[in-house]
């Protein structure tokens, strides 16, 4: 039987997830992943990848609910077995202040992370400036080590890796009989989605190994998360952004902060700094659609999987999911026996 050939195009986590499910699910398609960077200088590589995430504001709750809890699922298996050192996943246990109590105090993930609870109001005496807080276990993945170990998986299921750059999607169609677009910023440019745009992060790497639990503001700007090696100490989103050198000004802006929640942090050695782009949209775009070729009658099919914030990490095998569950209609309707597997 003839194998259908598809190819991913991005080598971030979203489409390193999104080519495993579809090479893991649907083995008689032939799959390759495109990309012209790879881990360890994607957007995803320096993300703190820790698991919640606010609400988009255009997307169903339960589809939403379902990306989150298949994503988490995922990658609790993964950090309750002997992969988890290798997959740099691990759980992580932590709290999340407000200066003022959120509109929703309890967050449609909250069934879904372990022991999600308020803070007492003797765990608020800590942080005079927030009056409110949640307390929950939820899981890190550290996608410097999570791309590579998604890298082997993906080979081992016979998927194929190309290191090459692509100005339109339509430079794919001649060679490839579906298209999965997972380009996360390179959206904007690939297929003209001006909805994307980049959000500047910037964080720091910190040796400070006596603190063991996370601590963010509500605000998203202010957090760290203790890892495997190290605490990433963030942050910045800095809408429209493209510097990708690091600021001195925010560095020391982000430790002083961080200080203010935890003093100790200011004994903490200061590894590394690191500045990226997340793939900024209103809502994420997961979706299908067919592609006309500029001078021809043929049309191919694209599953479009990205534009997912800064909430990549967390939602990277949710809407993975999805996204195979487009290409299995694609090919039943077009007559592929494989997509009723």
């Amino acid at each position: 039987m003839k194998r259908v050939k598809v190819v991913v195009v991005g080598a971030g986590v979203i489409g390193f997830s999104t080519a495993v499910c579809i090479a893991e699910s649907l083995p008689l398609c032939a799959v390759t992943l495109v990309a012209d960077q790879f881990s360890p200088d994607t957007t995803s590589d320096g993300a703190a990848g820790i698991m919640f995430v606010s609400k988009y504001p255009d997307i169903d709750l339960e589809r939403q609910k379902r990306w989150f809890k298949d994503s988490f699922d995922h990658l609790l298996e993964i950090a309750e077995s002997d992969q988890a050192p290798e997959a740099g996943v691990m759980l992580s246990s932590g709290c999340q202040i407000f200066r003022e109590v959120p509109a929703q105090t309890v967050p449609f993930w909250a069934d879904l992370v372990h022991g999600f609870r308020f803070l007492t109001e003797s765990e608020l005496k800590r942080f005079p400036e927030h009056c409110f807080g949640q307390a929950f276990t939820t899981i890190k993945c550290e996608c410097s080590a999570y791309l590579p170990w998604l890298e082997k998986r993906f080979r081992r299921a016979g998927g194929k890796v190309q290191q090459s750059h692509v100005n339109h999607l339509q430079e794919l169609a001649g060679t490839y009989d579906l298209i999965v677009n997972c380009s996360g910023l390179g959206a904007r440019s690939l297929v003209g989605d001006q909805q994307v745009h980049p959000v500047r992060g910037q964080v720091l790497k910190v040796q400070a190994p006596w603190i063991n639990h996370f601590i963010r503001d509500g605000d998203g700007l202010t957090y760290f998360y203790p890892g495997v090696h190290s605490l990433t100490v963030g942050g910045t989103r800095q809408e429209g952004d493209r510097r990708l050198e690091v600021d001195p000004a925010d560095s020391e802006d982000i430790l002083r902060r961080c200080c203010l929640l935890e003093p100790s942090l200011a004994k903490g050695k200061v590894l590394g700094e690191w500045v990226g782009l997340r793939p900024g949209r209103r809502n994420p775009r997961v979706e299908r659609e067919v592609l006309g070729m500029q001078g021809s009658a043929r049309r191919v099919h694209v599953v479009h999987n990205y534009g997912h914030g800064g909430g990549g990490v967390t939602l990277a095998w949710g809407t993975a999911l999805d996204a195979l569950g487009l290409v299995k209609q694609i090919l039943n309707e077009t007559g592929t026996p494989q997509a009723r597997l």
